[in-house]
């Protein structure tokens, strides 16, 4: 390291640390206070100039990107919050001290940043103080919300390797109607037209495709077709969706305490949601038991929509048909099949192209028939091959449940062929 650089690091040292005694005096919360913090960050880099006009101190070499870096090291995440920052970047993840990846617009990137493995464990706790959750040997994993939206997902050894992983996924595009999924190039307005007619009818709406495919950026686009008078209650296991719904209840998940007790699963929430008059039930994703309580919830009347990974729409509905299994020795097949070909409506499958780009693959409508034990299904929409222009068209299916479109005024059979 050169004289100069160790100058400039004294320098931006030495600011950090006034500011850091500012904040500490006036009892700010540099967190919460963003606004207070920059102006402390900015009243001690102009006394740090006058000094360094007089020659008592080294002079800045880019006062701009110092109040940068020092407001971001003590109000922010430091050398990750210009990734947070960047519009275009999705997701930040460290594999190690040494490999910090992003994802920016669907590609994955690595970057220049190399941190300490006590910088990593500082972030950590500093992102985990604000969503109150914790990490310890009893429990390794953590799933929490930071204060912009962002969820956080860390894995500590000796379930790693050697070093901490920790994912921070952003929201980059927050869709609040289907009008905004076309403009994005997910969707084309046909397709954006049935689905928008599909949720103000009530029908039960299964969002599915691979992690990062924009399964809850859709779950919120749809939700933007939700009549204004519906209450809508919604269950995850960590705050994500921000749903464009103005009489709305949030609820997620909670951890265990220390001592094993207090935990809340999101079998429980669902459980809790049908007790609290909702209109409709939305639910962030289902991995397990929970889907069982959520085909209690559709076949109660409560329209309701979810996600789901799944590597297509017919995969999806297979997975609703075993997933309750998990609930409990005596739910079986016999109950959960019929269940779920008489609530379940609609499949919306989204996949990635190798760009990243990410698209609707397919429409699919439950038609309420069973057949040998297999739920059947109808195709709506369906993306051609790439070889044949890519493009999102009409199916030759046709969905059950008329009689609610034209509760609405809608003539599906016009709309879906093109006439509406």
């Amino acid at each position: 390291m050169t004289i100069d650089v160790m100058a400039r690091d004294d320098a931006v040292s030495t600011v950090a640390r006034e500011v850091r005694e500012l904040v500490r005096r006036r009892g700010l919360d540099p967190v919460g206070d963003r606004a207070g913090l920059e102006q402390l960050v900015a009243d001690a880099l102009a006394d740090y100039t006058e000094r360094a006009a007089l020659g008592v101190v080294p002079a800045l070499a880019d006062p701009e990107a110092t109040a940068r870096a020092v407001a971001d090291s003590l109000g922010g995440l430091g050398p990750l919050q210009p990734y947070l920052d960047d519009p275009e970047i999705e997701e930040i993840w460290i594999n190690s001290p040494a490999q910090v990846f992003v994802a920016r617009r669907g590609v994955s990137e690595l970057t220049t940043t190399l941190l300490t493995a006590d910088q990593v464990r500082d972030l950590v706790e500093r992102m985990l103080k604000v969503s109150g959750r914790r990490l310890d040997l009893s429990s390794p994993f953590v799933d929490a919300t930071l204060p912009g939206g962002e969820r956080l997902h860390v894995v500590i050894p000796d379930v790693t390797r050697e070093h901490m992983a920790v994912n921070i996924r952003k929201h980059v595009v927050r869709a609040h109607h289907l009008d905004h999924m076309v403009r994005l190039g997910s969707l084309t307005p046909h397709a954006a037209r049935f689905l928008d007619a599909s949720v103000r009818a009530g029908a039960n709406v299964l969002v599915a495709g691979a992690t990062q495919a924009g399964k809850t950026t859709m779950l919120n686009a749809l939700a933007g077709s939700i009549p204004a008078g519906q209450r809508v209650v919604t269950c995850e296991e960590v705050f994500e969706l921000r749903l464009p719904v103005r009489d709305q209840v949030a609820m997620q998940c909670r951890q265990p305490s220390l001592e094993g007790t207090g935990e809340i699963p999101l079998r429980r929430l669902v459980k809790e949601a049908l007790r609290m008059r909702p209109d409709r039930i939305v639910i962030g994703e289902v991995r397990e038991a929970e889907s069982f309580d959520l085909l209690v919830a559709l076949n109660a009347g409560v329209p309701g929509m979810c996600t789901l990974h799944a590597n297509s729409a017919r995969e999806a509905v297979t997975k609703m048909c075993t997933l309750p299994l998990l609930a409990g020795e005596n739910v079986s097949d016999r109950f959960v099949t019929p269940a779920v070909a008489a609530s379940l409506d609609l499949v919306v499958h989204l996949g990635v192209t190798p760009d990243g780009v990410r698209q609707v693959r397919e429409v699919v409508a439950v038609t309420g028939r069973v057949e040998e034990d297999r739920v059947e299904t109808a195709q709506i929409f369906r993306r051609r091959p790439v070889a044949l222009g890519g493009e999102l068209v009409r199916g030759d299916g046709f969905p059950a449940g008329v009689e609610r479109y034209e509760r609405i005024g809608v003539d599906v059979h016009a709309l879906l062929s093109g006439d509406a």
